[in-house]
């Protein structure tokens, strides 16, 4: 069985690949949820808010959920500032750790 993921470990996995997601069009990437707060279990995802440098297609935001989820070898969740809810925002952001 493998150890859930911590934060550390998807920071430096996810900087080591930034100029791999700068070429599918990420600008910023921020890690939130259990993993960014080190409270990952077995089945956790990983979520990440993505700000894109022009506006994504459905495709583009596909591409990038899926290049993270080969990287990590797990499930992951992707949005975008904008399409966060009014009452997801504060708890999102309040987790957010910068990628880069």
């Amino acid at each position: 069985m493998t150890l859930p993921l911590n934060c550390k470990h998807v920071l430096a996995l996810a900087q080591a690949h930034q100029s791999e997601l700068e070429l599918l069009g990420v600008k910023a990437l921020e890690l939130f949820g259990s993993v960014a707060r080190d409270e990952a279990r077995h089945h956790s995802d990983v979520d990440f808010l993505v700000d894109f440098a022009i506006e994504p297609t459905l495709f583009d935001v596909f591409r990038v959920q899926h290049y993270l989820e080969d990287l990590l070898g797990c499930d992951v969740d992707i949005g975008t500032r904008a399409a966060l809810k009014a009452h997801l925002r504060e708890p999102v952001t309040k987790d957010a750790v910068r990628v880069f």
